[in-house]
């Protein structure tokens, strides 16, 4: 099998610490395969645009905001699950934002990504699980969660979605008010990519899917990741033995119809899509 290059990215979190592993001891390289990492701070949305366009392979990236964007025409594929246990998400407002948990939140301005992000579409699927309804205007474009910082801060908008234990830091300094948590009722992370890598290389990328899982494999079995991921990632041990121990990866590239299903059912139950929208084939069939 000749050597290929692969460009590939994810959020700059903890999640993703699997596969910078085997980058960086060489498990890669020794099967002919490198791979050319970016980090996407903005999150999903910010990938499937980078997918559409042609600036990265492979991505992973929320369950939710990816089969959007390929209902939405977005040349790729769901080729794995990878994160198969539910994200946790963190719901934040502003140090001196008087909001509180107990509070009707879907009235407010929410901060998001960027439309079609994670932070986009749960607060319409948490909206639409409680029979509420959120129009785009309540909506501001923040890009990350520095510009939600700033935003929410400024009192310009009032609540903003993002994972629980990345945003820990920012709690913990003051930067940010936890208000409330809010748990997708699906895997939370998939590994996505274009139709153009698939064609091109199929068997080096069910070589990569095969190494990725290994070492998720291997992660999940070795307390000594707890204290790296602290140490890199800049988190407390607390929150990341709690944030570790109750996080599973795939150890397999299965995809499940019935979970992909149900993402649909809420896309559609939330407006993301139509009622009648064609639903293309979304998972890699090898």
């Amino acid at each position: 099998m000749s050597k290929v290059h692969i460009r590939i990215g994810g959020v700059p979190e903890h999640f993703n610490l699997p596969i910078h592993l085997i980058n960086e001891n060489g498990t890669l390289a020794e099967h002919d395969i490198s791979i050319e990492w970016t980090d996407f701070a903005g999150g999903t949305g910010q990938m499937t645009k980078a997918l559409r366009e042609d600036e990265v392979d492979i991505c992973i990236l929320l369950t939710e905001g990816i089969a959007k964007d390929i209902i939405k025409g977005n040349p790729s594929k769901i080729i794995s699950e990878y994160v198969i246990t539910p994200l946790t998400w963190g719901i934040h407002t502003g140090i001196d934002n008087s909001l509180q948990k107990k509070d009707f939140i879907f009235d407010k301005k929410h901060a998001i990504s960027r439309f079609g992000s994670g932070s986009h579409l749960i607060s319409i699927v948490n909206a639409n699980s409680k029979n509420q309804h959120m129009s785009a205007d309540k909506f501001t474009v923040i890009n990350d969660i520095n510009g939600a910082i700033e935003s929410l801060n400024a009192l310009e908008t009032d609540v903003f979605y993002w994972e629980k234990y990345t945003t820990k830091p920012y709690v913990d300094a003051g930067l940010l008010r936890r208000i409330d948590e809010y748990l997708t009722p699906w895997p939370c992370f998939v590994i996505a990519a274009s139709d153009k890598i698939l064609e091109k290389y199929p068997k080096q990328v069910d070589l990569l899917l095969d190494l990725i899982q290994e070492s998720c494999q291997t992660f999940m079995h070795d307390n000594a990741m707890i204290p790296l991921v602290a140490e890199r990632y800049n988190q407390q041990l607390k929150d990341v033995e709690r944030w570790y121990h109750s996080t599973e990866w795939a150890t397999n590239s299965w995809v499940s119809d019935k979970m992909l299903k149900s993402v649909i059912y809420h896309l559609k139950s939330a407006e993301i899509i139509a009622q009648d929208e064609v639903i293309p084939e979304l998972i890699w069939k090898k």
